[in-house]
């Protein structure tokens, strides 16, 4: 049963395996009010959303805020770095 299982696990990892994730990092340079507004402007998050993935990054470190490929992924990464700091 088990060595089923794994084979499933590595058979939809090589599916999946062209999804990037997009993570936001913690820092000390922006508030923590901006990073929901950006997150809400340029990922579409709902406003919960945008606070429950600033306070996981808040707390953790890292957050994945958005999945896709590559070209997806990466005008929205750009955008965001194209922010000013607050």
């Amino acid at each position: 049963m088990i060595k089923e299982k794994q084979k499933n696990d590595i058979k939809n990892k090589d599916k999946n395996s062209d999804i990037k994730n997009l993570i936001l990092l913690n820092d000390d340079v922006n508030i923590f009010d901006y990073v929901i507004e950006v997150l809400i402007d340029v990922c579409s998050h709902t406003p919960a959303q945008a606070e429950q993935c600033a306070m996981i990054a808040h707390f953790k470190g890292k957050c994945a805020v958005k999945s896709g490929d590559y070209s997806e992924l990466k005008p929205i990464c750009f955008e965001m770095n194209q922010k000013n700091y607050q």
